[in-house]
């Protein structure tokens, strides 16, 4: 008993002590003070955002083609209004993702208020800084939803390009304000009046209301607040009535869960109060709100006609949906329009590379879908590559910078199959009809393609694409799109110079290597864009790849009639460098149905059973060569060809090697 009392004595002595009288919590070692915590606020003056009634404050958006100086030009609003210190190193600010920086361009709207005195009244200016890419016009769209205007950016020097025209039109469309900026005009071959005769002719806006500035430099940057304040209206709301917030966008946080960017449409918010989605009716308690300057400055209240950030405990990936209407509890409001949901334009398979990788990668998918809504996700499952995803993506650059982020936040490798679009199939066969519960049903993956017996035609996606060029560059240019299955729609000269060409293409047509072809023959010169244009009547057949007479699923593909023998033999070829060679023949056999369309004969290594017969007989050597050619027969019969991952990777890549 006696030993047992000094073990536990000992046991006790190595405890360690009490927390002191004075401390009425203990903090753990291993948990940093609330001081040191990353994101904390602790230390941040709240502001008092009643200082700014609806009648002064400006929501706007910068919209432009990519690379026309839209980050710059917010760089510089930035440092007029005082937001941020004005130093060299500021670039591409409000751009905080590291695939941003890396490629030079804006993937994910960013948003920032800015306080401004003109004429002895301050004004409050949310911007909202947005991207250029076709691809992420779905971004823009968002933005727009919050604004009541935007400064539209040209280039002095490149002119009005296809995004350009694009966004227009979605401004337009959304009946905001557009006050016309020309940027760039330090350059040495800048052309600012050919640029404002451009605007004139196509968009209807007069010279004289275009500002000429060089976001770079800072000329004339102050005249663009000014004319923001004078052009740009007020939002249209009352403090007075019901919370009314729309979310717009929305990040996550590893601390603190969702953070979701809000704009009052009525009534305002503050911390403790409890709020009801209107998409999900989940209800919860408003944890801080806040403006974001470009960081996170945390407030007593927001405003009606205001924009910020709001947590309120959102934990799960799915409670934070884009285009919600967040409203108080037992004050329930009509929701807002929201958005129209964003449209997949072409899927790519995902696997982890490691099947024990898997739970990880899910989990990242999860979170980075947050930050990324327009991303759709199905589970699927190869025999080659295992379990993963089919995902949707707005197209190419889209699915490139989303594989980026993958790697550079979570550090995950995966394999990307080659990107396929969306087709349809219009079924004749009634016990096809009754399965589906529909007459149309759509294919993303190969292996739903159904059978041409069953279906009375197939349809494929359809764009239409709007292409500005030099007008020495159009012949080229139509020979490519005729290459390409398009159809030529319209042609538009904006000055002497410029042509605007509008062309039907197929989807899956450009869905590659058509942007790198287009800026290759017209060394650059050439933008691209285009928007959805439905569903069209297509030739479409299924097209097989076997090896030695069996199919290999992952590598079948749907394809136009017309390119299936090109499309195959290429295949072939690349399959023949990259397959091992084995003990025995293998045929590697591009197939429509049972018919072959191309064929690649990969050889066996051989033994030289013949060595060991110096001279002789004839006979003894074809006695030697025909059992070895009767092994070969029975090995090929029996042999299995595995396809190795790696194979499958360098066959699967998505850019064309010839």
């Amino acid at each position: 008993m006696a030993l047992a009392g000094r073990a536990v004595l000992r046991w006790r002595a190595r405890l360690p002590s009490p927390c002191p009288a004075a401390a009425p919590l203990c903090r753990p070692a291993w948990l940093p003070a609330a001081s040191e915590r990353p994101y904390s606020s602790r230390g941040k003056e709240k502001l008092d955002m009643s200082m700014y009634p609806v009648e002064s404050i400006r929501n706007f958006s910068i919209i432009a083609h990519v690379d026309h100086g839209k980050s710059t030009l917010a760089d510089r609003l930035l440092e007029i209004t005082g937001t941020i210190s004005k130093t060299d190193r500021n670039k591409q600010v409000l751009d905080k993702l590291q695939v941003e920086r890396e490629r030079g361009i804006t993937v994910k709207a960013q948003s920032a208020s800015l306080f401004y005195n003109h004429e002895g009244i301050n004004y409050l200016l949310n911007l909202i800084d947005t991207p250029g890419h076709v691809d992420f016009s779905y971004e823009v769209s968002r933005s727009l939803s919050a604004c009541q205007g935007v400064l539209l950016v040209v280039d002095a020097n490149e002119g009005i390009q296809a995004q350009t025209v694009a966004n227009f039109y979605l401004a337009f469309e959304a009946q905001l304000s557009i006050i016309p900026v020309i940027n760039k005009i330090d350059l040495k071959n800048a052309d600012p009046e050919r640029v404002e005769k451009q605007i004139e002719k196509l968009f209807d806006i007069p010279t004289d209301e275009c500002i000429r500035i060089s976001a770079k430099q800072g000329t004339n940057v102050e005249k663009v607040l000014q004319k923001v304040i004078e052009k740009i209206p007020p939002p249209q709301c009352n403090s007075a009535d019901p919370l009314k917030a729309l979310v717009f966008d929305s990040t996550f946080d590893h601390y603190r869960g969702v953070i979701a960017n809000i704009a009052l449409f009525g009534g305002e918010i503050a911390k403790g109060q409890k709020i009801v989605s209107a998409h999900t009716k989940k209800r919860y308690e408003v944890n801080e709100v806040g403006i974001l300057t470009p960081d996170e400055q945390p407030t007593h209240k927001l405003y009606a006609g205001q924009v910020g950030y709001l947590i309120a405990g959102m934990k799960e990936v799915t409670e934070a949906q884009i285009g919600d209407t967040l409203f108080l509890y037992k004050q329930p409001v009509e929701p807002l329009p929201g958005f129209k949901s964003a449209k997949p334009m072409v899927f790519a398979g995902m696997y982890p590379i490691d099947q024990t990788e898997y739970n990880n990668l899910k989990s990242a998918l999860e979170r980075l879908t947050l930050n990324d809504s327009s991303v759709t996700v199905h589970r699927d499952s190869s025999l080659a590559l295992g379990a993963g995803w089919r995902l949707g993506f707005l197209g190419l650059l889209h699915m490139e910078v989303f594989n980026q982020r993958l790697e550079q936040e979570y550090n995950m490798s995966v394999i990307l199959t080659a990107p396929t679009v969306p087709y349809k199939a219009v079924l004749s066969s009634a016990k096809l009809i009754k399965e589906y519960g529909k007459d149309q049903i759509t294919i993303i993956n190969p292996s739903q393609f159904p059978d041409k017996l069953s279906v009375s035609e197939y349809l494929e996606p359809t764009v239409l694409g709007t292409i500005v060029t030099p007008h020495e560059y159009i012949g080229k240019i139509i020979t490519l799109c005729q290459d390409r299955r398009a159809v030529q729609k319209d042609t538009l000269y904006m000055d002497e110079n410029r042509v605007i060409l509008k062309y039907l293409l197929p989807l899956n047509e450009i869905v590659v290597d058509f942007y790198d072809a287009l800026k290759s023959l017209s060394s650059g010169y050439a933008s691209f864009d285009y928007e959805d244009a439905g569903y069209q009547s297509a030739d479409l057949i299924k097209m097989d790849i076997l090896l030695n007479g069996n199919p290999v699923e992952e590598l079948a593909t749907i394809i136009h009639n017309d390119k299936a023998r090109a499309a195959g033999k290429l295949l072939c070829e690349r399959l023949k460098e990259t397959i091992p060679r084995q003990l025995f023949e293998i045929a590697i056999q591009a197939a429509i149905g049972k018919k072959i369309i191309a064929r690649e004969t990969l050889k066996p290594y051989r033994k030289d059973v013949v060595a060991k017969c110096y001279g002789g007989d004839i006979t003894r050597k074809m006695k030697l060569l025909k059992r070895q050619a009767e092994g070969k027969k029975l090995m090929r019969k029996i042999g299995n060809v595995e396809v190795p991952k790696d194979a499958f990777i360098r066959v699967l890549k998505r850019e064309t090697d010839r």
